[in-house]
């Protein structure tokens, strides 16, 4: 018989939990490299987002252009309402310098420029975001402008905005923008305004937000024993609070197992692992069991299928491939 069970033991970290501030009108947690959900209210109702809209603004600039870049800021950045790093008519300026002020001062006149150089117009740029968004999972969202500026039309969900941040989240070159503190380019410096980078253990990002319309808005994101979370919350008048209070809730009841593809398995006497890394989302204190399942037919060098269980309930299932190319 070639069903193995073992075993996987676990060490969590505990830590106190602070009484829960005011509650968000929506809010949501994931784990950033499975987009697990760890908790959630109202995740699905749409809901304006005020300027964590430049999350997704950052984060299109970023995979699609040239960042060294110098730009001529164009008339129609100058003067934008709302949030500004006080651009200048002609005014020359690269496309990173432009990123962190938009991310760490939450410059509406930056999105702007941002969107004109990428698409021409703030109304084409908006467009590319609601298609970029749906090919991140966000199913429910619609933008009509860079900044989050009030808008009937311009929407999200709890749950589309945290698939947006994780994807984010997972560019090296967007993450290492929104959790720098301070930022002195060649052009301009900032300083992040972001207060979770200074109150909460392990934050790292990502972006306020608030209106009157949408009140106050957070994403924000955390790491701690190896496990990443994203954390949204959306009309919340105490943000800061609340996303600390879900972070300790996160990190204290979940862990990460990661599943490593050098990790060998037998079955038949024969030495398998699966192809790439995984990652699984646990509670604290369970603890997993796995059964290696024999293939009648294998084909492609698989010979057996990896299941994971919790508790007698099946969470994870993987292909095994002989390590010995036939």
């Amino acid at each position: 018989m070639c069903a193995v069970l073992a075993a996987f033991t676990f060490f969590g970290v505990y830590r106190n939990e602070s009484t829960a501030s005011a509650e968000a009108r929506a809010e949501i947690a994931m784990e950033l490299t499975t987009e697990t959900v760890l908790t959630q209210k109202n995740a699905d109702a749409r809901l304006p987002m005020a300027s964590t809209t430049k999350i997704l603004t950052a984060i299109i600039i970023v995979e699609d252009c040239d960042l060294e870049e110098v730009i001529t800021v164009p008339d129609c950045a100058v003067g934008t309402e709302g949030s500004s790093i006080y651009l200048k008519k002609d005014e020359q300026i690269n496309i990173i310098d432009l990123l962190y002020g938009l991310m760490l001062r939450s410059g509406n006149d930056s999105a702007t420029a941002l969107a004109v150089h990428h698409s021409g117009s703030t109304e084409k740029f908006a467009q590319v975001m609601t298609e970029r968004a749906k090919k991140m999972g966000a199913e429910n969202s619609n933008f009509k402008n860079p900044s989050g500026l009030p808008d009937d039309e311009h929407y999200t969900t709890a749950r589309d905005l945290c698939k947006i941040a994780c994807h984010a989240m997972r560019n090296d070159t967007f993450r290492k923008i929104v959790s720098t503190t301070d930022y002195r380019g060649s052009y301009r410096s900032f300083h992040n305004k972001n207060k979770m980078l200074y109150s909460c253990e392990g934050a790292n990002g990502v972006k306020t937000g608030y209106t009157l319309k949408a009140g106050r808005c957070l994403v924000s994101s955390a790491e701690r024993n190896g496990m990443d979370v994203v954390c949204v919350v959306l009309n919340c008048p105490d943000m800061y609070e609340r996303s600390s209070v879900i972070f300790d809730n996160c990190f204290n009841n979940y862990k990460l197992l990661k599943l490593d593809e050098n990790k060998v398995f037998m079955c038949n006497k024969v030495l398998c692992k699966i192809k790439n890394s995984k990652s699984i989302v646990l509670k604290t204190n369970e603890k997993m069991k796995y059964r290696v399942i024999p293939v009648n037919n294998p084909e492609d060098n698989e010979i057996a299928q990896l299941e994971i269980y919790s508790e007698n309930n099946l969470i994870f299932t993987e292909k095994l491939y002989s390590i010995i190319d036939k």
